[in-house]
Protein backbone atom coordinates (compact mmCIF):
# COMPACT_ATOMS: atom_id res chain seq x y z
CA UNK A 1 0.00 0.00 0.00
CA UNK A 2 2.82 2.45 0.96
CA UNK A 3 4.33 1.52 -2.91
CA UNK A 4 0.90 2.69 -3.86
CA UNK A 5 0.66 5.97 -2.02
CA UNK A 6 4.47 7.08 -3.07
CA UNK A 7 3.50 6.01 -6.97
CA UNK A 8 0.50 7.89 -6.90
CA UNK A 9 2.48 11.09 -5.05
CA UNK A 10 5.33 10.76 -7.37
CA UNK A 11 2.80 10.89 -10.59
CA UNK A 12 0.79 13.86 -9.30
CA UNK A 13 4.35 15.75 -8.72
CA UNK A 14 5.03 14.66 -12.57
CA UNK A 15 1.91 15.89 -13.69
CA UNK A 16 2.71 19.55 -11.84
CA UNK A 17 5.84 19.92 -13.28
CA UNK A 18 4.32 18.86 -16.90
CA UNK A 19 1.62 21.39 -16.70
CA UNK A 20 2.60 23.66 -14.62
CA UNK A 21 5.88 24.57 -15.35
CA UNK A 22 5.59 25.02 -18.72
CA UNK A 23 3.82 27.99 -21.36
CA UNK A 24 0.43 26.95 -20.35
CA UNK A 25 -0.75 29.32 -22.49
CA UNK A 26 0.94 28.13 -25.75
CA UNK A 27 0.41 24.06 -24.38
CA UNK A 28 -2.72 24.99 -24.47
CA UNK A 29 -3.41 26.65 -27.82
CA UNK A 30 -1.10 23.56 -29.38
CA UNK A 31 -3.29 20.94 -27.69
CA UNK A 32 -6.49 22.44 -29.30
CA UNK A 33 -4.99 22.38 -32.49
CA UNK A 34 -4.22 18.69 -32.27
CA UNK A 35 -7.49 17.43 -30.42
CA UNK A 36 -9.33 19.40 -33.17
CA UNK A 37 -7.81 17.45 -36.44
CA UNK A 38 -10.19 15.08 -37.60
CA UNK A 39 -8.05 11.94 -38.31
CA UNK A 40 -9.10 8.62 -37.58
CA UNK A 41 -5.94 6.39 -37.09
CA UNK A 42 -4.59 9.70 -35.58
CA UNK A 43 -7.26 9.93 -32.76
CA UNK A 44 -7.01 6.48 -32.29
CA UNK A 45 -2.78 6.75 -31.47
CA UNK A 46 -3.95 9.85 -29.67
CA UNK A 47 -6.40 7.78 -26.60
CA UNK A 48 -3.82 5.36 -26.53
CA UNK A 49 -1.30 7.56 -25.34
CA UNK A 50 -3.76 9.53 -23.57
CA UNK A 51 -4.87 5.96 -21.72
CA UNK A 52 -1.61 5.50 -20.51
CA UNK A 53 -1.88 8.51 -18.30
CA UNK A 54 -5.54 8.19 -17.66
CA UNK A 55 -5.95 4.23 -16.91
CA UNK A 56 -9.49 5.48 -15.49
CA UNK A 57 -10.85 6.42 -19.17
CA UNK A 58 -14.13 4.68 -19.78
CA UNK A 59 -15.88 4.75 -22.61
CA UNK A 60 -18.80 1.87 -21.95
CA UNK A 61 -21.14 4.46 -21.34
CA UNK A 62 -20.16 6.81 -24.49
CA UNK A 63 -23.22 7.02 -27.51
CA UNK A 64 -20.17 6.39 -29.85
CA UNK A 65 -17.37 4.37 -29.68
CA UNK A 66 -15.51 5.47 -32.81
CA UNK A 67 -14.30 9.33 -32.84
CA UNK A 68 -12.97 11.69 -35.88
CA UNK A 69 -10.77 13.68 -33.28
CA UNK A 70 -9.50 13.80 -29.78
CA UNK A 71 -12.09 16.76 -29.34
CA UNK A 72 -15.06 14.58 -30.45
CA UNK A 73 -13.50 12.22 -27.30
CA UNK A 74 -13.43 14.89 -24.66
CA UNK A 75 -16.78 16.19 -25.21
CA UNK A 76 -18.85 12.84 -25.99
CA UNK A 77 -22.23 12.26 -24.78
CA UNK A 78 -23.55 9.64 -22.91
CA UNK A 79 -25.64 7.24 -23.88
CA UNK A 80 -29.86 7.62 -23.07
CA UNK A 81 -30.39 6.11 -19.63
CA UNK A 82 -27.09 6.47 -18.41
CA UNK A 83 -27.29 8.82 -15.48
CA UNK A 84 -30.26 8.90 -13.43
CA UNK A 85 -31.51 12.69 -11.93
CA UNK A 86 -32.92 12.81 -8.52
CA UNK A 87 -35.88 14.90 -9.51
CA UNK A 88 -36.95 16.00 -6.45
CA UNK A 89 -38.83 19.55 -6.22
CA UNK A 90 -35.98 20.80 -3.12
CA UNK A 91 -32.78 18.93 -4.07
CA UNK A 92 -29.78 20.23 -5.89
CA UNK A 93 -28.34 17.66 -7.83
CA UNK A 94 -24.54 17.31 -9.23
CA UNK A 95 -24.41 19.37 -12.82
CA UNK A 96 -21.60 16.61 -13.16
CA UNK A 97 -19.52 13.48 -12.69
CA UNK A 98 -17.10 14.69 -10.29
CA UNK A 99 -15.11 14.59 -7.71
CA UNK A 100 -16.10 16.19 -4.61
CA UNK A 101 -13.23 19.14 -3.58
CA UNK A 102 -13.42 21.24 -0.52
CA UNK A 103 -17.19 22.00 0.20
CA UNK A 104 -18.73 23.90 3.45
CA UNK A 105 -20.20 26.83 4.80
CA UNK A 106 -18.72 29.74 3.33
CA UNK A 107 -16.99 31.91 5.91
CA UNK A 108 -18.51 35.56 5.14
CA UNK A 109 -17.07 35.69 1.49
CA UNK A 110 -13.94 33.44 2.53
CA UNK A 111 -13.77 29.65 0.81
CA UNK A 112 -11.05 27.02 0.65
CA UNK A 113 -9.77 25.50 -2.24
CA UNK A 114 -7.71 23.59 -0.37
CA UNK A 115 -6.86 23.01 3.39
CA UNK A 116 -5.21 25.81 4.41
CA UNK A 117 -5.55 27.88 1.08
CA UNK A 118 -8.52 30.18 1.29
CA UNK A 119 -9.84 32.74 -1.13
CA UNK A 120 -12.30 34.98 -1.60
CA UNK A 121 -15.54 35.57 -3.21
CA UNK A 122 -14.89 39.05 -4.45
CA UNK A 123 -11.74 37.99 -6.43
CA UNK A 124 -13.55 34.86 -7.94
CA UNK A 125 -16.57 37.05 -9.02
CA UNK A 126 -16.59 40.46 -9.90
CA UNK A 127 -20.50 41.82 -9.00
CA UNK A 128 -20.70 43.00 -5.80
CA UNK A 129 -24.75 41.72 -5.55
CA UNK A 130 -23.75 38.49 -6.37
CA UNK A 131 -20.89 38.27 -3.53
CA UNK A 132 -23.52 39.43 -1.34
CA UNK A 133 -26.13 36.86 -2.08
CA UNK A 134 -23.81 34.25 -1.42
CA UNK A 135 -22.44 35.68 1.85
CA UNK A 136 -22.45 32.85 4.75
CA UNK A 137 -24.05 30.30 1.84
CA UNK A 138 -22.80 26.90 1.28
CA UNK A 139 -20.15 25.86 -1.28
CA UNK A 140 -18.57 22.96 -3.19
CA UNK A 141 -15.81 22.27 -5.55
CA UNK A 142 -16.21 19.84 -8.27
CA UNK A 143 -13.33 18.73 -10.41
CA UNK A 144 -13.82 16.90 -13.41
CA UNK A 145 -10.86 14.84 -14.31
CA UNK A 146 -9.68 14.55 -18.29
CA UNK A 147 -10.96 11.10 -18.56
CA UNK A 148 -14.38 11.76 -17.24
CA UNK A 149 -17.80 13.03 -19.30
CA UNK A 150 -16.91 16.73 -19.91
CA UNK A 151 -20.71 17.94 -20.12
CA UNK A 152 -22.38 19.72 -17.34
CA UNK A 153 -26.02 20.54 -16.76
CA UNK A 154 -28.79 22.30 -14.90
CA UNK A 155 -28.64 21.27 -11.11
CA UNK A 156 -32.00 22.19 -10.42
CA UNK A 157 -34.84 24.35 -12.33
CA UNK A 158 -33.38 27.72 -13.20
CA UNK A 159 -33.45 30.18 -15.54
CA UNK A 160 -30.32 32.40 -16.75
CA UNK A 161 -30.11 35.79 -17.90
CA UNK A 162 -26.29 36.61 -17.83
CA UNK A 163 -23.16 34.96 -18.17
CA UNK A 164 -20.22 36.92 -16.76
CA UNK A 165 -17.03 35.77 -18.83
CA UNK A 166 -13.53 36.34 -16.84
CA UNK A 167 -10.70 35.43 -18.80
CA UNK A 168 -7.27 34.63 -17.23
CA UNK A 169 -4.69 31.85 -17.00
CA UNK A 170 -4.82 28.26 -17.62
CA UNK A 171 -2.99 26.34 -14.29
CA UNK A 172 -4.15 23.14 -14.03
CA UNK A 173 -6.47 22.46 -11.21
CA UNK A 174 -5.69 19.19 -9.76
CA UNK A 175 -4.95 18.90 -5.96
CA UNK A 176 -1.12 19.49 -5.83
CA UNK A 177 -1.58 22.35 -7.67
CA UNK A 178 -4.19 23.77 -5.10
CA UNK A 179 -2.13 23.17 -2.23
CA UNK A 180 1.03 25.09 -4.14
CA UNK A 181 -0.80 28.09 -6.08
CA UNK A 182 -2.80 30.60 -3.58
CA UNK A 183 -5.81 31.86 -5.32
CA UNK A 184 -5.36 29.84 -7.99
CA UNK A 185 -9.60 29.45 -9.19
CA UNK A 186 -9.36 33.14 -9.33
CA UNK A 187 -6.92 33.19 -11.75
CA UNK A 188 -7.95 30.95 -14.26
CA UNK A 189 -10.67 31.75 -17.25
CA UNK A 190 -14.02 31.22 -15.83
CA UNK A 191 -17.83 32.31 -16.39
CA UNK A 192 -19.89 33.01 -13.97
CA UNK A 193 -23.69 31.96 -14.02
CA UNK A 194 -26.27 32.59 -11.49
CA UNK A 195 -29.32 30.15 -11.53
CA UNK A 196 -32.57 31.61 -10.88
CA UNK A 197 -34.71 28.87 -8.85
CA UNK A 198 -38.86 29.20 -8.37
CA UNK A 199 -37.75 30.06 -4.76
CA UNK A 200 -37.83 34.12 -5.05
CA UNK A 201 -34.82 34.26 -1.46
CA UNK A 202 -33.37 31.08 -2.86
CA UNK A 203 -30.75 30.72 -5.63
CA UNK A 204 -27.86 29.03 -6.93
CA UNK A 205 -24.37 30.39 -9.15
CA UNK A 206 -22.58 28.01 -11.11
CA UNK A 207 -19.03 28.79 -12.03
CA UNK A 208 -17.33 27.01 -14.41
CA UNK A 209 -12.95 26.88 -14.32
CA UNK A 210 -11.60 26.26 -17.25
CA UNK A 211 -7.66 24.57 -16.89
CA UNK A 212 -4.75 24.07 -18.97
CA UNK A 213 -4.94 21.82 -22.19
CA UNK A 214 -8.00 23.42 -24.30
CA UNK A 215 -9.11 25.54 -22.10
CA UNK A 216 -12.52 26.85 -23.29
CA UNK A 217 -16.12 26.50 -22.39
CA UNK A 218 -19.43 26.02 -24.56
CA UNK A 219 -22.43 27.25 -23.36
CA UNK A 220 -25.35 25.73 -25.80
CA UNK A 221 -27.47 28.58 -25.63
CA UNK A 222 -24.49 31.26 -26.90
CA UNK A 223 -23.35 31.37 -30.34
CA UNK A 224 -19.78 32.25 -29.42
CA UNK A 225 -16.84 29.62 -27.23
CA UNK A 226 -15.50 30.93 -24.27
CA UNK A 227 -12.04 30.66 -24.56
CA UNK A 228 -8.79 32.42 -24.68
CA UNK A 229 -9.78 33.84 -28.47
CA UNK A 230 -12.88 35.89 -26.50
CA UNK A 231 -13.04 39.27 -27.58
CA UNK A 232 -16.55 40.27 -26.62
CA UNK A 233 -18.19 41.55 -24.01
CA UNK A 234 -17.63 40.31 -19.97
CA UNK A 235 -21.09 40.35 -19.18
CA UNK A 236 -23.07 38.31 -21.77
CA UNK A 237 -26.90 39.49 -21.46
CA UNK A 238 -28.95 36.88 -22.13
CA UNK A 239 -32.35 34.47 -21.04
CA UNK A 240 -32.60 30.47 -21.16
CA UNK A 241 -34.50 28.68 -19.32
CA UNK A 242 -33.75 25.04 -18.27
CA UNK A 243 -34.86 22.19 -15.91
CA UNK A 244 -33.54 20.00 -14.08
CA UNK A 245 -30.55 17.95 -15.92
CA UNK A 246 -30.96 19.64 -19.11
CA UNK A 247 -27.63 20.36 -20.49
CA UNK A 248 -25.87 23.35 -20.01
CA UNK A 249 -22.36 23.06 -22.07
CA UNK A 250 -19.05 21.59 -21.65
CA UNK A 251 -15.61 21.82 -21.44
CA UNK A 252 -12.92 20.29 -23.86
CA UNK A 253 -10.70 19.33 -21.53
CA UNK A 254 -10.89 18.34 -17.64
CA UNK A 255 -11.92 20.97 -14.89
CA UNK A 256 -13.86 22.23 -12.33
CA UNK A 257 -17.51 23.70 -11.34
CA UNK A 258 -17.74 25.74 -7.79
CA UNK A 259 -21.27 25.89 -6.93
CA UNK A 260 -22.70 28.64 -4.82
CA UNK A 261 -26.30 28.13 -2.74
CA UNK A 262 -27.63 30.57 -0.57
CA UNK A 263 -27.57 29.78 3.17
CA UNK A 264 -30.62 27.99 3.37
CA UNK A 265 -29.83 25.05 1.82
CA UNK A 266 -28.19 22.11 3.36
CA UNK A 267 -25.52 19.20 1.92
CA UNK A 268 -27.43 16.13 1.81
CA UNK A 269 -25.56 12.98 3.32
CA UNK A 270 -22.90 11.03 1.91
CA UNK A 271 -21.11 14.19 0.40
CA UNK A 272 -17.46 13.55 1.14
CA UNK A 273 -14.41 15.39 0.29
CA UNK A 274 -12.22 12.84 -2.53
CA UNK A 275 -15.46 10.95 -3.43
CA UNK A 276 -16.84 10.70 -7.01
CA UNK A 277 -20.03 11.53 -7.85
CA UNK A 278 -22.29 11.92 -10.70
CA UNK A 279 -24.67 14.26 -12.82
CA UNK A 280 -27.99 13.53 -11.38
CA UNK A 281 -26.79 12.64 -8.00
CA UNK A 282 -28.48 14.57 -4.67
CA UNK A 283 -25.82 17.43 -3.68
CA UNK A 284 -28.23 19.91 -1.78
CA UNK A 285 -31.50 20.11 -0.15
CA UNK A 286 -33.91 22.80 0.63
CA UNK A 287 -35.55 22.08 4.03
CA UNK A 288 -38.52 19.44 3.71
CA UNK A 289 -38.00 17.12 1.36
CA UNK A 290 -41.00 14.84 0.19
CA UNK A 291 -40.97 11.70 -1.57
CA UNK A 292 -38.28 10.28 -4.17
CA UNK A 293 -38.92 10.15 -7.79
CA UNK A 294 -36.31 9.59 -10.21
CA UNK A 295 -35.94 9.79 -13.80
CA UNK A 296 -33.60 9.00 -16.50
CA UNK A 297 -31.45 10.62 -18.51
Amino acid sequence: MSNLVQSMSQNAQLNFLLTNRIPRRLATQFMGWLSGIENPRLTRLLLRIWKTFADDLDLSESRQQEFSSLQECFTRELRPGARTIDDRADIVVSPCDAIVGEHGTIAGTMVFQAKGFPYYLEDLMPDSALRETYRDGRYITLRLTSSMYHRFHAPIDCRIREVTYISGDTWNVNPIALQRIENLYCKNERAVMELETQRPQSSVCLVAVAAILVASIRLRWLDTLLDMHYKGPRKIACDASFGKGDELGYFQHGSTIILFATADYQFCDGIRTGERIQMGEALLSFPATPHTNEVTL
